[in-house]
């Protein structure tokens, strides 16, 4: 097996070579010159690592956390990553000085932008799903994690991804496709990268000891098998040459249109949601150590969710060439998704029935429980602003910012915190997180943070829209879009200090888990006597 990888691998750096010397574009080059390095790298590692006289390995043993603790760590890195550009550029827009002209262009704002998203959407929060999916599924299903070299090629595989997709942004090459920017060799990648976490996550569960399948993999399967559906069709394209990174869409138009935000809106459903309801029907009852509230109810939850998503993402094509049948029917299914969204999240709350008064002293199930008080109002939120009439006046605007925000730190971000803050003491052998003192900071930086940023975004929103649309006597419209843009400068100040407060909290928990991974372990004895002091 040695020997097929030492082969595949020379071919990789061999046809990378070639790639880096035919490339028709610099975004190319750079890639083909990185995926080189990084072939022969492992080359060197494979070969190192042969034994010539074949001695038998013994089989490992328990569970394999060891692809979970990069995981967090990965997580960590990818999340301070992402909160600082996204905080650089925020302020980019009150101050536009910003844009330093010795910067250009990679530190614009066109090219910075996407890179913040897809560091927080899928470097942070894919690391977050990919790291608590594979300890949730081999806790739930009582076995060691299927694919010992596979799960490492996921987690590496998809670094590689992430460092291809970021380099690509900052030099040029992009689709120009929300959420989906990655040019055609990147999606390969991901593809194979994808189909490998697939067949983990799946081999794991059919080698289960349990009969039942917990919820929590139901949520995570639904993730992993939607998100490479709606990549894989939104990515068709055909390269403008084998050597360049340019390509152009199969789709066009309405169709290019509809298709984008079909895989736009199930992102966010099935990435950002589906999949960190996996994360809170495992870690809310065990942090608050009760049964989840009602089984029945994450059961309904599941079917109902996974059924009404995949029809919402039309609603974000209202007024637009799409026919209004179309995006009548993504407003009405995303009015229904608000009952089975607020009836997972209840599930979620009333978990702590009986358990209420942890909350005064433990700041990590008080992060679970702001998580999921953000997950309902955003996915209220989110069908009041599909409506046709509340859309004509919230699209285009700082609204959706707003709203887009108070899901993903509020929801995403603070769900992932406790992840991280319940799984780090737990994979390295420690009694509790270095400092509790510091969890309440970042508890409090975090949802200070968030009133800051979605509160400025939701009042210079609704400002924005009612300016656009404002006119005189004679039916001229008052406002220039200049106006507009002078208008918002005190909100974009409030909001690029929200974004600080929220970052700095994230600085708090990085240290907090570094001081806690290299904190001495504490001797059975001294354990065994705290525990007997608590």
């Amino acid at each position: 097996m040695n020997y097929l990888k030492l082969l595949a691998l020379g071919v990789i750096v061999l046809i990378a070579a070639m790639a880096a010397n035919w490339a028709v574009d610099l975004a190319y080059q750079v890639h083909a010159l990185l995926v080189m390095l990084i072939a022969a790298w492992v080359f060197i590692r494979v070969l190192r690592g042969i034994d010539p006289l074949n001695i038998p390995q013994s089989t490992p043993s328990g569970y394999n956390d060891a692809v979970v603790r990069v995981g967090v760590v990965a997580t960590v890195f990818w999340g301070l990553a992402g909160l600082l550009v996204g905080t650089f550029i925020a302020f980019q827009l009150a101050f536009p000085e910003l844009n330093f002209d010795w910067g250009q262009p990679f530190t614009n704002f066109g090219r910075l932008r996407p890179l913040h998203t897809s560091a927080v959407i899928f470097a942070f929060g894919g690391n977050a799903l990919i790291c608590t999916s594979f300890y949730v599924v081999q806790r739930t299903s009582g076995v060691r994690l299927f694919g010992e070299q596979l799960s490492w090629f996921v987690f590496w595989g998809y670094q590689i991804f992430i460092v291809l997709a970021a380099t690509g942004y900052l030099l040029g090459a992009t689709q120009s496709k929300e959420y989906a920017e990655p040019e055609w060799y990147v999606d390969i990648w991901l593809t194979l990268v994808w189909v490998s976490y697939l067949i983990v996550f799946l081999g794991t569960i059919f080698k289960r000891r349990e009969k039942h399948i917990y919820v929590a993999n139901w949520f995570y399967l639904s993730f992993i098998v939607t998100v490479a559906m709606l990549h894989v069709v939104n990515n068709i394209s055909i390269p403008v040459s084998i050597w360049g990174s340019k390509s152009v869409q199969l789709f066009s138009g309405v169709q290019d249109a509809m298709t984008q935000w079909w895989y736009g809106h199930n992102a966010v459903g099935f990435f950002l949601t589906s999949g960190f309801l996996g994360m809170m029907y495992y870690f809310v009852p065990k942090q608050a150590k009760r049964p989840i509230y009602s089984y029945k109810l994450s059961i309904v939850h599941f079917w109902a969710l996974t059924f009404l998503y995949i029809w919402a993402g039309p609603h974000h094509l209202h007024y637009t060439a799409l026919p209004d049948w179309a995006s009548t029917l993504g407003m009405v299914f995303s009015v229904i998704l608000w009952m089975p969204s607020w009836g997972g999240m209840i599930n979620g709350v009333m978990t702590l029935q009986g358990a209420w008064d942890k909350l005064r002293t433990d700041p990590i199930l008080r992060m679970f429980v702001l998580s999921l008080g953000f997950y309902g109002m955003s996915t209220f939120e989110g069908p009041v602003m599909s409506i046709r009439a509340i859309n004509s006046l919230s699209h285009y605007t700082d609204w959706t910012i707003g709203h887009v925000h108070s899901g993903a730190l509020g929801w995403n971000g603070m769900i992932t915190f406790a992840a991280i803050y319940f799984l780090t003491p737990r994979l390295w052998g420690r009694e509790k997180m270095h400092s509790t003192a510091a969890i309440n900071w970042h508890f409090w930086l975090a949802t200070i943070g968030i009133v800051l940023y979605a509160a400025s975004m939701w009042v210079t929103g609704i400002m924005e829209g009612l300016m656009w649309r404002e006119v005189n006597e004679l039916g001229f419209l008052v406002n220039s879009f200049a106006d507009t843009v002078e208008a918002k400068f005190p909100m974009y100040v409030v909001r690029g200090t929200g974004g600080v407060l929220y970052l700095s909290g994230a600085v708090i928990m990085a240290w907090n888990v570094w001081r806690t991974i290299y904190e001495p372990k504490p001797s059975k004895r001294n354990a065994r006597m705290q525990h007997q002091e608590n």
